[in-house]
């Protein structure tokens, strides 16, 4: 049984804060399947802060648990997903009054699921249980998804709504061959006037070229955080 009051919301924990200080800093949440720990997830706030930006990551509650006695979970759902993304809010706010980081500005990234909750944050359609992470959440400027699920696991229609209703400018990361989306199906679907997709040459999922491709990980990585950047300075910055 579920005793928690509707307006609950689960303490923020296991989270990393790396960088020096910056006008900008970066929330990254991470994937369904892989923790804020993954190399993924490493190599990119690596790159993000030797650009520049401050990278705060984190595990949702579900990794957490994971990560304490080594059993694999599923993620838990949407609701539970945003709830404790609120409360990230709010922890970066108590650090901010706390004088441990002083951004002008922040933004939104996510690993796939990660990207998916960071867009459906920031749509017109997400309800806020805390007015205090509602009003957090207006210093956010915009929204980078890494690989975004477009197509639900088990199939079905793409997952558009969040990108639709979305009144942040928005940038979609996404390898050329990826399975939930790739370069032959995404054109096909009406996404928002404020949407910006970067390709990533003979990308996966995560990113990940074939051999024969001619393309590196290596190379992928840092022509995503090349788009990143882009994309800030032309959109926020």
């Amino acid at each position: 049984m579920n005793c928690l009051p509707d307006n609950h919301i689960e303490p923020a924990q296991d989270f990393i804060l790396q960088g020096p200080q910056s006008d900008t800093l970066i929330i990254f949440a991470h994937g369904a399947g892989a923790n804020m720990h993954h190399e993924f997830m490493v190599n990119m706030s690596e790159l993000l802060v030797n650009a520049g930006f401050q990278v705060y990551r984190f595990n949702f509650l579900y990794m957490q648990a994971n990560m304490q006695d080594g059993k694999r979970r599923p993620p838990d759902r949407a609701p539970k997903l945003l709830n404790h993304f609120e409360q990230v809010l709010l922890d970066v706010a108590e650090k901010i009054t706390q004088g441990l980081i002083n951004p002008k500005r922040i933004v939104l990234m996510g690993k796939s699921m990660g990207g998916r909750m960071s867009a459906i944050l920031t749509s017109s359609e997400h309800a806020f249980l805390s007015a205090q992470a509602k009003e957090v959440a207006t210093n956010i400027c915009a929204v980078v998804c890494l690989g975004y699920p477009f197509i639900p696991l088990k199939g079905g229609e793409p997952r558009l709504s969040p990108i639709q209703t979305n009144p942040l400018p928005l940038l979609i990361v996404q390898g050329e061959r990826d399975k939930f989306g790739g370069r032959e199906q995404v054109p096909s679907w009406s996404l928002s006037d404020n949407t910006t997709i970067s390709w990533i040459g003979d990308g996966d999922h995560s990113l990940q070229p074939r051999k024969s491709s001619g393309y590196t990980l290596e190379g992928n990585l840092q022509q995503a955080c090349d788009s990143i950047c882009q994309f800030l300075e032309s959109k926020v910055i």
